[in-house]
């Protein structure tokens, strides 16, 4: 596989590989500095990983568990081409905070870069059982998948010409571009930076200019003052429905913050299950919550979408938890029942 730089992560698509995401990890570690931070992200973006990697390591010789730190050292080291010393930074990263998805997920770009997509895999399935809603995470098991068909065809193609995989083949070669010496590209999406930026409104179509000319209305007297129009019955009710989401929203942060779980797991409709049975996801859940001391959810920038009974909802979520303090873009997705908003889907880092 073919390294870009500086660009980091790969996709499994006809795009170009891409490169590990320099602020990817959806955190920021109690014990760190901003300013600190910013310096070492400022100098991997600008491509001085000699000096990144040495204000990484001046930091954690202060504090060597500090999991951002530790995040950019094992991005600047992948940036310098060094991806075994990089590898073993994000599993030690991976055994040490068990509970961060990120890490897993860019150890699979790193194993994926290698032609190493079982390991690629396993690391992923890692990230999905973290965090069951890590959209990119599924994103990339699933590019594992179609590489690991392509060269199951492959090999079947070789004992027996005769087989009827070709047409398979083809067709999932056709989501891999070729690059230099013909071979394949392998690539993963990585964590990227989770800020969540609300998609433009829609520019809507000019009206058409009348045919005849409307007579002109009235000049208000001093007698009568012009009254503002009432907004449009559909307008109203569309801001309505939008307060109703984002205050369903908040009242989910809120039974999260204060660990009332019935409150918590009624905010999820029915058929919510995380990727795995309602009990189980249910249990999960239960035990996470219930293990942290202290909780506090705050929810910032929601932008809501309606659609009929159907609801989008981006916003950016602040979660601390004891040592933990993540900032991360979210996306839900909700539906009315029985007149009340329900999360069907949620995923984070979008």
């Amino acid at each position: 596989m073919q390294a870009v730089a500086p660009k980091f992560g790969i996709r499994f698509t006809a795009m170009a590989a891409k490169c590990l995401a320099i602020a990817a990890l959806s955190m920021t570690a109690v014990a760190v500095r901003a300013d600190e931070v910013g310096d070492v992200q400022k100098l991997l973006s600008a491509g001085k990983n000699t000096e990144a990697l040495q204000r990484a390591d001046q930091f954690l010789a202060a504090r060597p568990r500090d999991p951002m730190m530790r995040f950019l050292r094992a991005i600047s080291l992948s940036q310098a081409g060094r991806i075994p010393e990089s590898i073993t930074a994000f599993t030690k990263l991976t055994e040490d905070y068990p509970e961060l998805p990120e890490p897993f997920n860019n150890l699979a770009v790193l194993y994926a870069q290698q032609g190493q997509y079982d390991k690629s895999r396993n690391a992923l399935e890692m990230a999905i059982r973290t965090n069951p809603s890590y959209a990119t995470a599924y994103e990339n098991l699933g590019d594992v998948y179609a590489k690991l068909a392509s060269q199951a065809y492959s090999k079947a193609l070789q004992i027996d010409t005769r087989s009827a995989v070709a047409p398979k083949l083809a067709m999932i070669r056709d989501l891999f571009p070729k690059e230099r010496g013909g071979t394949a590209v392998a690539g993963l999406t990585n964590s990227n930076t989770p800020t969540t930026t609300p998609a433009p409104a829609p520019v809507p179509l000019p009206t058409p200019a009348p045919t005849t000319k409307p007579a002109p209305a009235p000049a208000p007297t001093s007698a009568t003052k012009p009254t503002p129009p009432a907004p449009a019955p559909v307008e109203a009710k569309a801001e309505a429905a939008e307060r109703e989401v984002e205050s369903a929203l908040q009242a989910w942060a809120s039974a999260w913050s204060k660990k009332d779980l019935n409150a918590y797991f009624a905010a999820y409709s029915r058929d919510f299950n995380g990727g795995k049975s309602r009990k189980a996801w249910e249990q999960e859940r239960r035990e996470r919550i219930q293990g942290k001391r202290n909780i506090s959810v705050k929810l910032s920038r929601i932008n809501v979408s309606i659609n009929g009974n159907k609801a989008t909802a981006r916003f950016r979520q602040d979660y601390k938890a004891d040592s933990l303090d993540i900032s991360s873009g979210k996306r839900v997705e909700l539906v009315r029942t029985g007149g009340e908003w329900v999360i069907v889907k949620e995923s984070t880092g979008s």
